[in-house]
């Protein structure tokens, strides 16, 4: 899983507006990793995600078989940079020649919406995010593909003093710095938020109906006074907070991860991760205290994937598993 180093997933978003529960339609995403050697090829995950209808996908590296496999689908996506962070940073001409060789041999056909400039980078690399993301963003307008929006995405410990969700604040200079940039581009900050991670982490003082969706928990923040009832919420008002501080409360944050795994470690269940997953389905559509509205948010994951490597429940995050059966019932 991403949000703990995990590399080469992809994303998709499911449409959810059929669901009588939510008052607007919009998107929800689910994460397709491909650590796996008995998952299905790329044209038939494609199909699976158009025959439950899913409208959205995140690839984060430049997967040719699977952009090929996405041509003419109409699933939109965010396509991750991969390994190319510190190339892209380097020159204007290595992003334009990125551009060139992964983005317009399949734009329109493939719907890129977003280009994800990094993911969950850490250490001196940060430094290269902000570079990188100027690049790409130069290239993409000399091609004529400026309505693709470059991004990053981050993890969800780049915020300091998440609670109450009022005092989040970003905890490095750097991220003040993407986040004006990106209030100049029109571009959303993409981030992984997990309260699985959070709850793992602090079960003496987070409830698991409150990290869950299920009920039985109210949160007040002293400072502004809205009331929380899941800590997906409170997390994500973090968030926005700390954007404010910034200098940039106009920027909308994209979930670009989340979920729960079923198995493999403390809290891991399947009663527990159908309730967190489809909990975030039925939430998205109503944004959280401080900005309600639409959100747009990608569960992790679409399958169970048995090579990756870590801890155990990095294996269990699927809602498929690779026969492309359901790992417990849920709604799309």
């Amino acid at each position: 899983m991403a949000a703990q180093g995990v590399t080469s997933v992809l994303a998709v978003v499911l449409v959810i507006g059929a669901f009588v529960s939510i008052p607007t339609v919009q998107s929800i995403g689910v994460c397709y990793g491909v650590k796996g050697n008995n998952l299905p090829s790329r044209s038939e995950v494609v199909q699976l995600y158009k025959s439950k209808g899913i409208n959205s996908m995140r690839i984060y590296y430049t997967d040719k078989e699977a952009l090929n496999a996405l041509r003419n689908s109409g699933i939109a996506l965010i396509l991750d940079v991969g390994d190319q962070l510190s190339n892209l940073a380097a020159s204007s001409s290595n992003a334009a020649a990125w551009v060139r060789d992964n983005v317009k041999p399949y734009y329109p056909a493939v719907n890129i919406k977003y280009i994800a400039v990094g993911n969950e980078v850490e250490g001196g690399a940060t430094n290269s995010i902000l570079p990188a993301i100027r690049n790409v963003n130069s290239a993409l307008a000399s091609s004529g593909l400026g309505a693709i929006k470059a991004s990053t995405a981050v993890k969800f410990d780049v915020i300091s003093n998440s609670y109450p969700p009022s005092a989040g604040v970003f905890r490095d200079a750097y991220m003040k710095d993407i986040a004006r940039y990106l209030a100049s581009t029109g571009a959303p900050l993409l981030a992984n938020v997990y309260p699985y991670f959070a709850y793992r982490g602090n079960p003496r003082d987070i409830s698991l109906n409150y990290a869950t969706f299920r009920p039985g928990t109210t949160v007040r923040d002293p400072n502004n006074r809205l009331t929380y009832t899941n800590l997906f919420d409170a997390m994500m008002d973090a968030v926005y907070a700390a954007l404010e501080k910034a200098g940039a409360g106009n920027v909308r944050v994209v979930v670009s991860e989340s979920g729960w795994p079923s198995a493999g470690g403390f809290g891991a269940s399947v009663d527990n991760a159908r309730a967190y997953n489809q909990g975030l389905i039925d939430h998205v559509g109503r944004g959280t205290p401080k900005r309600p509205g639409t959100l747009e948010a990608y569960i992790f994951a679409m399958f169970n994937e048995n090579q990756k490597n870590g801890d155990p429940i990095e294996k269990n995050f699927g809602l498929f598993y690779p026969n492309e059966s359901l790992v417990y019932p849920i709604r799309f």
